[in-house]
Order: structure tokens, then C-alpha cells, then sequence
């Protein structure tokens, strides 16, 4: 399925260029109008009936479930972050001190802490996976490494689906082979990558995917979800709220103290995660995405970049082949000679907005961005380069 520009679902002003979508996305009239919902709903509690606590979050869970290919919404969480998520898993493994867990190199930090922490706890060790030197061919030289380092030892793989920073994709399902061939679990970040790029649980077999809510699924800040595979299933939540129990429908009864959890991975759901607000945004946000596809934002995304990524290469910038990375979220290495504060200042001048790290910058689009976005960009970064060659 095509699919055109969508600006006009959302409120951005025409002189601003936003392709800084991985840090935070902008939300959509829709989704406003939800929260809103959500409100009033607040401001007349009396309105609020038992079934405003599930139902809702039942909506919520299934449609995460059909985004990822997961047959079963029970095992789906619903938690305030992705390092809530993280933090759960890593919970629930117990390590020896001959283990390794496996990391890729500069992986975002919510995705290291608690590994390293798991790993002192136990006396294991962690395993980073760099980055190859070389440009050519540097994501299969990348995933090369990654399995190569996967052996009998491997006890724990956590890694994102693409590189955080620059979108070099991961061969999950070659990963997941290996991984499962030692016995070793598969736990994914996919918060930078789930809601643009396709992904199915059936396919992959993760063991865990963590997922924050605040980016490519437009949900509002402080939401994440969670798909828990059946490693997972009578593992213990870090919390112990009232709704992540038995029978807590039956508010009567909610004294009537219930050992067992609900089942599978709604024994992990966070206090509070049926927030009224936050839920009617979410679901409003996900059957946008949902009805979008992933496939047809990543075509999308390709068809309005590609011009520009030509164009930057003939000013010098490194760009990762096509079919090795994302087109929503990409690295640009910068030419050595540029200068980053004069190309920063040139930015915001403009009112660009990217990423900038170190001599690269990240950049991530969406449906609300079209090729004269990019046009833009190549502009603002070819006038600091002529600017730095004439002195």
C-alpha cells in the first residue's frame, strides 16, 4: 500500500523541519482529542465505571499485539518505559559466572545498566559487539561479529532490532537461530524501530521486546510496551499493584488478598497503567499507525530521503547502504573537514531539527515530512561546507 504525505493530521509550523522523530514525536490532532477525552473523564470521576480500568487496556494491548504479529494479547505489558521493561527481565534471569551477556557497542544506555548490574550480581560478564572500522560493507561485517560472538557461554543477547544511532539493521532471525542454539535469550529494544519498521513476533521469537511509546508509536511521553514470550511466564513483576492480580475486577473483593497473578504477562503490567488519559491516547495513536502499516511508512520514508541521500554522498558524507539500514532513522557521517558548530548554528538558524553526534548526524522522518524537507537540509548542510572551503 502507498501512502501520501500526512501532514495535515498533525500541527507543525511550516518554516519548522522536524526530522528528529527517534528523540520525540510530535502527536496528532486525533490523539488530542483523546486526551482530552480522558480528561472530562477525570473531571467527572463519577462517570468512571469498573470496566474503564480493562476494557480500555485490553483495546490498547490487542492493538500492540496486531502491530507486532503476536497472536496472544496476554502477553502484552503495558509499563511507563522501556527501562521498566529492561529492568523486569532482567529480574527474572539468574546468571552463573562463566555467562556472558551480549551487547552491541554504544547500545542506548537504558539497555546496558541493567545488564551490567546483572552481570556484577552475579559475577558474569558483558560482551560488546563494536562497530567494524571499515565502510564497506560495515553492517554485514557487523552482523558477522554479532553471531560469531554468540557461543556456549552466552547466556543473555540484548540488542535493538537497528542501531540506535544510525539504523544499521540486525539480522534478528539469524541472531535468534544462534541464540536459541545456546540456549541463550533473546532480548530486543525495539523502541526505536517498532511502529515503522515491519516486525513479527512469530517470525523473530524473542524472548523479551521492550518497546518505549514516546517515538514511532506516538504515544505520549512516559508509556511502553512489552511483549513477554514464555520464558517469562510465571516469572515475578517488580511491583505488586492490585490490578496485576487475579480476580481485581471484583473491587468488592479487592481485600479477599489473591496469590495468583493474571496470567502470563499481565502479571508485569505497572500500577496505574489504565491512566484514563494516557490509554485513550495511546489506542488513538495506534490505530493511526496501525491503519499507516509499518511497510508503507518505511517505502514512504525511502521515497522522500533517497534524492537527498544521493546528493550528501557527492558532498562527501558517508550513508550506509540501503538495504543495510532503516529509511525512517539513518546515520550521516559528516565530511572531516566540516565544521559542527557552524553547521549546528546554521541548523537552528533554519529551525532543522536533527540529532547531532559528534561528525554525524541522526536523522529520522515520517509521514509528516516530504522531499522539500530534505532539500532543505542538503542545502543548509552544502552552504556550511562552501562556506569552510572559501575561508
Amino acid at each position: 500500500m502507498s501512502i501520501n504525505d500526512q501532514k495535515h493530521l498533525f500541527d507543525l509550523p511550516e518554516d519548522v523541519t522536524y526530522l528528529n522523530m527517534a528523540n520525540q514525536s510530535p502527536s496528532f490532532k486525533a490523539m488530542h482529542e483523546a486526551g482530552l477525552n480522558g480528561l472530562l473523564q477525570k473531571q467527572h470521576p463519577f462517570t468512571i465505571a469498573v470496566s474503564d480500568y480493562f476494557e480500555p487496556v485490553k483495546e490498547l494491548k490487542t492493538l500492540f499485539a496486531k502491530l507486532i504479529a503476536a497472536e496472544d494479547h496476554n502477553r502484552i505489558a503495558l509499563m511507563p518505559s522501556a527501562s521498566y521493561g529492561i529492568a523486569t527481565v532482567a529480574h527474572n534471569i539468574t546468571l552463573k559466572p562463566d555467562d556472558e551477556i551480549l551487547i552491541i557497542d554504544e547500545q542506548f544506555p537504558s539497555n546496558v545498566y541493567a545488564w551490567q548490574k546483572l552481570a556484577k550480581k552475579y559475577g558474569a560478564t558483558i560482551k560488546t559487539v563494536s562497530m567494524p572500522k571499515t565502510r564497506t560493507d560495515r553492517a554485514k561485517l557487523w552482523n558477522e561479529a554479532v553471531l560469531n560472538a554468540i557461543h556456549a557461554n552466552t547466556a543473555v543477547v540484548a540488542m535493538g532490532n537497528i542501531h540506535w544511532s544510525n539504523g544499521s539493521l540486525f539480522d534478528l532471525k539469524a541472531i535468534r537461530e544462534k541464540s536459541q542454539n545456546h540456549n541463550a535469550l533473546l532480548i530486543i529494544d525495539g523502541s526505536q524501530s517498532i511502529g515503522a519498521l515491519p516486525f513479527s513476533v512469530e517470525d523473530i521469537r524473542p524472548d523479551a521486546l521492550l518497546c518505549a511509546g514516546y517515538k514511532w508509536l506516538f504515544g505520549p511521553y512516559g508509556c511502553a510496551y512489552a511483549y513477554f514470550g514464555p520464558y517469562f511466564d510465571h516469572g515475578d513483576p517488580i511491583e505488586d499493584n492490585w490490578r496485576n492480580r487475579m480476580y481485581s475486577e471484583d473491587f468488592a473483593g479487592l481485600t479477599n488478598y489473591e496469590l495468583q497473578y493474571r496470567p502470563l504477562a499481565n502479571r508485569y503490567d505497572a500500577g496505574e497503567c489504565g491512566s484514563f488519559m494516557y490509554v485513550k491516547m495511546q489506542i488513538a495513536a495506534l490505530k493511526q499507525v496501525v491503519a499507516w502499516s509499518p511497510n508503507a511508512i518505511q517505502a514512504y520514508c525511502k521515497s522522500i530521503s533517497a534524492k537527498a541521500v544521493l546528493e550528501l554522498e557527492g558532498l562527501g558524507c558517508y550513508i550506509e547502504k540501503p538495504n543495510s539500514r532503516t529509511h525512517h532513522l539513518f546515520g550521516i557521517e559528516l565530511p572531516p573537514d566540516i565544521n559542527i558548530k557552524d553547521l549546528k548554528s546554521a541548523l537552528d538558524r533554519q529551525q532543522i531539527y536533527v540529532s547531532i553526534r559528534g561528525k554525524y548526524l541522526r536523522i529520522s522522518c515520517h509521514l509528516f515530512n516530504t522531499e522539500k524537507d530534505f532539500d532543505k537540509l542538503v542545502t543548509c548542510i552544502a552552504s556550511v561546507l562552501i562556506k569552510h572551503k572559501n575561508g
